[in-house]
């Protein structure tokens, strides 16, 4: 198990413009050949977005973006003609397959705050497709089949305790609260890298936390 805490991350964005960037890997200007991914996972980049502030439209390819906000709302527009606002508990996924433009901006009179995720896609190319998942339940995983990607969304009270995925990858990051994973305790913004994880658990060292899991297959 690898673990990266929160303030080793890469800072990015434009604070002039009200945008905040905290990157776990590899990223634009941070270059770093040996974090470059993990499993599927290429980016898990935590924004911050001022009100008004946000990223005006712009292209992906050949990469699938998994959002998760975890205070305030963002407002999602893209050239497949969608334009939906995304609010904590909801998972977006845009996958981006030959390309597609979007824009993702903070429209309300709140900080908004949000993850997004990039994966690799098994095959490139295809036609790009949109989804929102509204109000994920605990435990209730969410198939991203086209990265060989599993996410697991778990939300512990204190003492309470979860399984992490027996997988070949299996990324973890914190998005609130504290947990204990594999004798590691872990708080908001830590993430850790479990490979050929077997039998592994994690446990709320807090009244209450919020645990997002990527089960990822090997090669």
């Amino acid at each position: 198990m690898d673990v990266r805490r929160a303030r080793e991350r890469y800072r990015g964005g434009d604070p002039a413009a009200g945008i905040e960037t905290r990157h776990a890997f590899s990223f634009g200007p941070h270059y770093d050949p040996d974090n470059l991914r993990f499993g599927a996972v290429i980016a898990c980049n935590e924004e911050r977005l001022a009100p008004g502030a946000g990223f005006d439209e712009h292209p992906h390819s050949h990469t699938e973006i998994v959002t998760w906000v975890v205070e305030g709302e963002l407002t999602h527009q893209d050239s497949t003609g969608r334009e939906t606002v995304v609010r904590p508990g909801d998972v977006q996924r845009l996958s981006a397959a030959s390309g597609v433009r979007h824009v993702e901006r903070n429209a309300g009179d709140r900080p908004l705050t949000f993850l997004q995720m990039w994966l690799a896609p098994l095959e490139p190319g295809g036609d790009p497709s949109y989804e929102v998942v509204r109000g994920m339940a605990d435990s209730t995983p969410y198939a991203l089949p086209e990265a060989g990607a599993m996410l697991h969304v778990r939300r512990l009270t204190a003492g309470e305790r979860t399984a992490v995925p027996d997988a070949a990858y299996v990324y973890a990051h914190v998005v609130r609260g504290a947990v204990r994973l594999d004798g590691e305790e872990l708080g908001p913004g830590d993430a850790a890298r479990l490979t050929d994880a077997k039998d592994v658990e994690a446990a709320a060292v807090s009244p209450a936390a919020e645990l997002l899991l990527w089960e990822m297959r090997g090669a």
